[in-house]
């Protein structure tokens, strides 16, 4: 039996690998060409602290020194005493580039659809080549898609899970004048582009207590791939999942179909959308997005909150939350950068 094992870092890479089941994650890793930062591979020193934020995992030894009691309650794992017990993520705080590990390579991709699902978004589909393994990311990771024709990249949230046959979606809002817009207007099934991936330290973490998923815009990408990752889950996630899915016009909501599906998939999932600019005709939530959270039960419960999305969004919510002394939450957070022609 063998596991896959993600590495993610503090600078936003992340490193996957296959490891055997009750291998050492020290040991797993170094066979991957992964060397973590290691002193005395005793448990004692403490070197190669990192946290598993999914999965599971057995630790044989921590020293008082090396790990607190805290820490260990809070899955925190020394690597040279952590054997894999089940597919797990693993963050480290400090940057990749301490690790000797092969960097992110450009892989040639090929548009296998093109589809626009609202007045200013395009559902954009790749398909990896056969003779590739698996790319493997994380759902809510990013990836660079290089322009053809010019030497400008563009970061875009994966849209769905990984798939075996390489198939990857993302949402791609068209700005006026921008130049992926450009290029979608002309781009045809068939045609090729370089993409490099997996990039960000934005990611689902393992559900434990209610979820909260805030989107904006095309912010929803990532959402899509975490919901179609806790699709997948052998073991139907029973912690309630919320998606709250912001934009300025009804009609830029797309990718409604998808997401009501996703209620007869999952055992306790709901969405709403809120319009900003609502016309007459919208009955719906209108304003923003944390005008509308259930503010007493985010006071009473433990709860995991992501935001992905524009930058006002991603600040409007955190100051919600510190206005409110929301003290039972962890907050996950992806901004978009400022649109570049």
């Amino acid at each position: 039996m063998t596991h896959t094992v993600a590495l993610s870092f503090a600078d936003g890479n992340t490193l996957f690998f296959k490891a055997g089941h009750n291998d050492l994650l020290m040991d797993a890793a170094l066979r991957n060409g992964i060397t973590l930062p290691i002193d005395c591979r005793e448990g004692v020193c403490g070197t190669c602290k990192g946290l598993c934020e999914s999965g599971q995992y057995e630790m044989e030894y921590a020293d008082e020194e090396a790990l607190t009691e805290a820490e260990t309650a809070d899955r925190y794992v020394l690597s040279c005493q952590t054997r894999i017990q089940s597919d797990a993520t693993f963050y480290y705080d400090f940057a990749s580039s301490l690790c000797s590990h092969q960097p992110a390579s450009l892989q040639t991709a090929v548009i296998t659809e093109l589809k626009d699902v609202s007045a200013d978004t395009t559902l954009l589909q790749l398909a990896l080549p056969e003779r590739n393994s698996t790319l493997e990311f994380l759902p809510g990771q990013y990836a660079n898609l290089h322009i053809p024709g010019s030497e400008l990249t563009r970061a875009y949230s994966f849209a769905n899970a990984p798939t075996p046959d390489n198939q990857l979606q993302f949402l791609i809002r068209k700005l006026p004048n921008g130049q992926m817009g450009q290029y979608l207007q002309q781009a045809r099934v068939g045609d090729q582009l370089q993409i490099e991936a997996p990039f960000g330290a934005f990611y689902l973490r393992e559900v434990t207590r209610p979820v909260y998923f805030l989107a904006g815009g095309t912010g929803l990408s990532a959402f899509l791939a975490m919901l179609d990752v806790l699709v997948q889950q052998a073991a139907p996630v029973q912690q309630p999942i919320r998606l709250y899915y912001g934009v300025n016009q009804v009609a830029d909501l797309c990718q409604q179909e998808r997401l009501n599906h996703y209620r007869t998939l999952l055992p306790d999932f709901d969405w709403q959308p809120v319009v900003s600019q609502p016309d007459d005709s919208w009955n719906g939530l209108s304003g923003y997005i944390q005008q509308h959270l259930p503010l007493s039960a985010l006071r009473d419960e433990a709860f995991d909150m992501y935001l992905c999305g524009p930058p006002p969004m991603i600040d409007a919510v955190n100051q919600w939350c510190d206005e409110h002394q929301l003290q039972h939450g962890k907050l996950y957070s992806e901004k978009f950068t400022a649109p570049v022609k």
